[in-house]
């Protein structure tokens, strides 16, 4: 398969999508060596919901029509 096709690229942007969950991971057990898996899975969720800058009004980008 082409390596610059689209599904290529889809494949490979999971790839680093899940491999940053990965990292998140780690470091979150790093940080808190006596959680249990919940908690971390909990913690993962929360981090890939949280918008900081939303509230305010500064989220990075342009804002989208489909969404006012």
């Amino acid at each position: 398969m082409d390596e610059d096709s689209p599904a290529e690229r889809l494949r490979l942007a999971i790839a680093m999508f899940e491999f940053g969950l990965g990292m998140k991971r780690a470091r979150l057990r790093r940080l808190h060596p006596d959680a249990d898996e919940s908690v971390i899975d909990a913690a993962v969720d929360e981090w890939l919901l949280a918008r900081p800058y939303e509230p305010l009004g500064k989220g990075r980008g342009r804002p989208a029509a489909r969404f006012a």
